[in-house]
């Protein structure tokens, strides 16, 4: 059930009457309706239910001690928990305020009173109405009780226990607490790892509470609502997390780690932050930062992944050991018998000699060589003549005539040269262009030669026929 009248005020007990409704309730300045006395600091802090607003009502008898801009005695209210929340106005002076609403769930009103010139103070109360903004879907339901405790010197607080533990279902409305208990001495800090709103920036409909001492609303600490949580360090042991959604916010989520610390000096078990903390030596290298800053994961060794020489014993390392050395030891052999013994040539014998494996023999790419022996030879020289030869420039060899045309080799050169028995060779050259006239010469050095030959031969001739008569 909804607490109606969550409200407090600080000091407690120095700062006036305070009674409290089921509806609202009413406070005065200190011994109202006599003078307040001198020196004197309250604050009243003013909390509704979800989807509710604050109407404040300031008496007609209202008298404070008069000043510019009200900077000495006055009344400060502001719209929301905290001291930084908007301000509504700063009254002073003999003329009420009257009337003062909220915007949310939360007003903040604070009373000071310098060191002279006292008055008789104010009277004013309050009740809660509808927030104009969820008049279409009315005021909560009823909600079951949702709240953990947990200990320790550190742990983890996560909205995901709520669906964990069935505390609600998802598509209800929650307003759950974790009350977070240290020993007694120590204090609290609060890191948040997640942080998610789902209506950021909108407090009536999401929002994550942090409480130092008590879940009083004059205990509040901290409240996050935008897009950014900070870390928060309280100064007691008992810490309170709350977190407010309503239907159609389920999906605001957060993950706290919380740590409890002593103040410096520290002890033999305690482990030193560099930022006044002592933590547990326990948490100290534990992969979590639960110091403000890494202090207790800084010079860590890395755990070793587990391989599978890990899961060896003392037998399967003496049998994979001696496995190992047999294995080194035949081929260290193997390997000194192969060096050690004589090679043998072998030479293979072929008793018959194939022609077939010598290359065949490379033509001139240029040139033919033509050896005519007889007159029968040069008959058959055109048939084997190969197609593509060619003479030099598009002529035949032995041609007088130009022509432009491929014709078989002159046969009048071939008829010339058959009439001497003896030897002659024509050499024939391959051309691709087509060129004016010349002619395939015959190689001087044979026809000189040949000269010689048939000159010798008549000389010698004739002096046997001489010297036969």
């Amino acid at each position: 059930m909804y607490i109606k009248n969550n409200s407090g005020v600080i000091p407690e007990g120095l700062c006036g009457a305070w009674v409290k409704e089921p509806d609202g309730g009413s406070f005065t300045s200190p011994n109202y309706p006599e003078k307040y006395p001198p020196d004197r600091e309250c604050t009243y802090i003013i909390e509704a239910s979800p989807r509710q607003c604050i109407d404040l009502h300031f008496d007609e008898h209202y008298d404070i001690e008069p000043s510019w801009e009200c900077k000495f005695d006055h009344i400060e209210v502001r719209d929301g928990p905290f001291s930084s929340s908007p301000i509504i106005g700063r009254y002073c002076g003999q003329q009420s305020p009257m009337y003062v609403r909220s915007t949310g769930r939360y007003l903040w009103i604070k009373f000071v009173a310098d060191s002279e010139l006292e008055a008789t103070g104010f009277s004013a109360r309050y009740n809660f109405t509808q927030d104009p903004e969820f008049n279409d879907v009315g005021t909560p339901l009823s909600l079951a009780m949702c709240e953990f405790e947990m200990s320790g010197p550190e742990g983890i607080i996560e909205s995901a226990m709520v669906e964990k533990e069935s505390k609600a279902l998802q598509t209800e409305a929650v307003d759950c607490k974790w009350f977070i208990q240290a020993p007694p001495g120590s204090k609290i800090y609060l890191r948040f790892l997640e942080y998610e709103m789902q209506n950021s920036n909108e407090c009536k409909r999401n929002f994550v509470a942090v409480y130092d001492g008590s879940s009083s609303v004059e205990h509040l600490k901290n409240k996050f609502c935008s897009t950014v949580a900070n870390d928060v360090m309280l100064l007691t042991s008992l810490a309170v997390i709350r977190m407010w959604a309503d239907e159609g916010s389920r999906k605001s989520r957060f993950r706290i780690l919380f740590t409890t610390f002593r103040a410096p000096p520290c002890e033999e078990d305690n482990f030193f932050c560099h930022s006044n903390m002592c933590i547990n030596h326990t948490l100290v290298c534990n992969g979590i930062q639960n110091c403000v800053y890494p202090w207790d994961e800084n010079g860590c060794k890395e755990k070793r992944k587990t391989t599978i020489l890990d899961s060896l014993d003392h037998t399967n390392v003496t049998i994979i050991g001696i496995t190992c050395c047999v294995v080194f030891v035949l081929l260290t052999a193997s390997i000194i018998i192969q060096v050690k013994q004589p090679r043998r040539k072998y030479l293979v014998r072929q008793d018959e000699f194939d022609p077939a494996l010598l290359p065949e023999p490379l033509e001139p790419p240029h040139y033919e060589l033509c050896a005519l022996r007889s007159m029968a030879s040069a008959e058959e020289f055109p048939g084997l003549r190969r197609s593509s030869s060619k003479c030099v420039h598009g002529h035949h060899c032995g041609s007088q005539a130009s022509s432009g045309s491929r014709t078989d080799l002159s046969m009048g050169v071939l008829a010339e040269t058959a009439s001497n028995p003896s030897r002659s060779i024509v050499v024939m050259k391959h051309s691709h262009s087509l060129e004016d006239t010349e002619v395939c010469e015959l190689d001087d050095e044979l026809e000189e030669e040949n000269m010689e030959e048939q000159h010798w031969r008549s000389v010698n001739g004739h002096e046997h026929s001489v010297n036969v008569q």
